[in-house]
């Protein structure tokens, strides 16, 4: 199935949107006010070549127009996409230096010793869109539903021998999800990580791990007929698979997005968060942005700098109702 593309009247729209919105970067480029005189680094902590990848590559691209300088991508992929804090905590607030905030990063300090903090160490810029998940298995698999999961699992215990089960990494929203949906009906299960969900996708299309929970971005291996996607975790059903149900409708699971957006380091000026802020929300309103986007099934879910310091200071006290309830607290030191 082709993506989603803006049409034509939308196509125009947008661009006139985005135009208006460069205008407060494009003025202080003019009067050669800009903030920035070298090319600045948005971190990406998933590896290259995955949907967020791409996506922030083409965001990139774009968001350097309106600034007036290159965007360069640096890839930091593994431990749930973490790795990027430690990249900001260390950084000047000067505006060079930009992160992806995933939704683990609120998640991560409730479940092992970090030394760094998400609300703390961090100047939130806008919030860009977000991720919808979904159970996806071979094609070849004989499990044909999201309910034979578990009933797949409950027969391997049984058996004396366990489900595998990949995520794109510990910690992360789908295996907090899968966690928490095995423990409600007291089955075990081998929980595989994958540092990314390329990496993933091909172990589950492979056969070497029965299932895998992940963002649709692995829409590629569905649509070419290697993975056969049993639910998604929206809200509601997804608009490229609107055959396959939600968790949700099915009463098996909870609806599980994960919003996430860019921010920098701890103490950036206001005019350097202004200036980053105008960029890269003209930036999202780009055609070949949202294109992009589509091609994993997200759509916008912007916010501005202070609502979306809101929303990370809610999520972080949401993720910690979440671990306290799964029992996935780490220890007291």
């Amino acid at each position: 199935m082709t993506s989603r593309q803006p049409t034509p009247s939308r196509r125009t729209l947008l661009r006139g949107a985005a135009a208006s919105l460069a205008l407060p970067a494009a003025a202080l480029r003019a009067q050669g006010e800009s903030p920035f005189t070298r090319p600045i680094t948005l971190w990406v902590p998933w590896p290259a070549g995955g949907g967020t990848d791409l996506a922030m590559r083409v965001l990139a691209e774009a968001a350097g127009q309106h600034l007036g300088q290159r965007v360069n991508i640096e890839n930091r992929a593994g431990a749930g996409g973490t790795l990027v804090m430690p990249v900001l905590q260390q950084a000047a607030p000067d505006g060079y230096t930009v992160g992806q905030l995933p939704q683990t990063v609120f998640r991560a300090p409730y479940t092992q010793k970090v030394l760094w903090d998400p609300i703390r160490d961090v100047t939130p810029i806008l919030q860009l869109t977000g991720t919808t998940f979904g159970i996806v298995v071979a094609a070849d698999s004989p499990i044909k539903t999201a309910a034979d999961v578990f009933a797949a699992a409950r027969t391997a215990m049984q058996a004396g021998s366990k489900l595998t089960v990949a995520t794109n990494g510990v910690g992360t929203t789908p295996h907090v999800v899968m966690d928490e949906l095995f423990g409600q009906r007291n089955i075990d299960y081998i929980h595989v990580p994958y540092k990314g969900v390329a990496e993933q996708m091909l172990g589950v299309a492979t056969g070497q791990v029965q299932v895998g929970v992940g963002s649709t971005a692995f829409g590629p291996f569905v649509d070419s007929g290697k993975l056969r996607l049993l639910a998604t975790f929206g809200e509601k059903r997804s608009r490229r698979w609107p055959q396959v149900p939600t968790m949700k409708e099915l009463g098996l699971g909870p609806v599980a997005t994960s919003p996430y957006g860019l921010a920098g380091p701890r103490g950036m000026s206001a005019p350097v968060v202004q200036a980053l802020h105008d960029a890269f929300r003209a930036a999202m309103l780009d055609p070949a942005y949202i294109a992009e986007l589509a091609k994993s099934d997200q759509e916008l879910a912007y916010l501005g700098p202070a609502d979306y310091a809101k929303a990370c200071r809610e999520a972080f006290a949401a993720e910690k109702k979440v671990v306290d309830r799964l029992g996935l607290a780490r220890p007291a030191s």
